[in-house]
């Protein structure tokens, strides 16, 4: 069974898609990456689970199409540098242990941040439905068009920041073609996603990077699949194809 194009138009104010090389302030790449698209996605349809053995489907970005060429903003964004763990909240709750609240005034930190404004993209991706669940793919489209359709989604979807919110409309398949903006750039190494995407996990899966060439011709860039060789992983330090 062939899986079909979903296509969303997402649009915002304000971006930032950080550059992993940047350690200390950040900077954001041009263009929205493929793991930022996912997590777009994963806001309005997906099937979290606590076991990966309960996994369905994950989402395959395939294309991003730039509507609105890049345009940069420079802003200075308070950040904590702590947050509270859950155990120690259970151990409050219970009375088990003094609480001990974070303090606003030696948590905080101002970095710099070089964002993007007034972004506006195309985003296509399909449904990759894990071994024993490919009889189900049309339902799993089926609801996610119905979701995206009536503007529903789990959480806010954003742009790399959560005070970055995104907003997106459901493109249907008959809709009149939007030619994006004619954008040349070669990005270079641009990071792919932060999870293996080749086998399900669950929100406590280790972190497993993945960077791919990121060029943009015509105002499009084109997304490899995961499993594909131009997909370069880096696993325990270590980067191979």
């Amino acid at each position: 069974m062939k899986e079909k194009d979903q296509v969303l138009d997402v649009w915002g104010e304000l971006a930032c898609f950080t550059r992993p090389e940047m350690k200390v302030e950040r900077f954001s790449y041009p263009v929205i990456t493929p793991s930022a698209a996912r997590g777009i996605y994963d806001a309005i349809y997906c099937k979290p689970n606590r076991d990966a053995t309960q996994a369905q489907f994950r989402w395959q970005i395939t294309r991003i199409e730039v509507l609105k060429e890049p345009s940069y903003i420079a802003l200075r964004r308070n950040e904590v540098k702590a947050k509270t763990s859950v155990a120690n909240v259970k151990q409050w709750m219970s009375g088990k242990k003094e609480i001990e609240p974070l303090r606003a005034d030696e948590e905080r930190t101002q970095r710099q941040t070089m964002a993007l404004k007034n972004v506006r993209y195309r985003l296509h991706a399909r449904v990759h439905a894990w071994p024993g669940m490919e009889d189900r793919l049309q339902s799993f489209e089926a609801q996610f068009r119905r979701r995206a359709a009536h503007g529903k989604c789990i959480y806010q979807p954003y742009f790399g920041c959560r005070e970055f919110p995104a907003y997106f409309e459901l493109v249907e398949p008959d809709a009149a073609p939007v030619q994006p903006v004619g954008w040349d750039q070669d990005i270079g190494l641009m990071l792919y996603d932060v999870f293996d995407l080749s086998q399900p996990g669950t929100s406590a899966s280790e972190p497993h990077i993945s960077l791919f060439e990121a060029r943009v011709q015509a105002g499009v860039l084109d997304v490899p699949d995961y499993a594909s060789e131009s997909v370069l992983k880096v696993s325990g330090g270590e980067s191979g194809c």
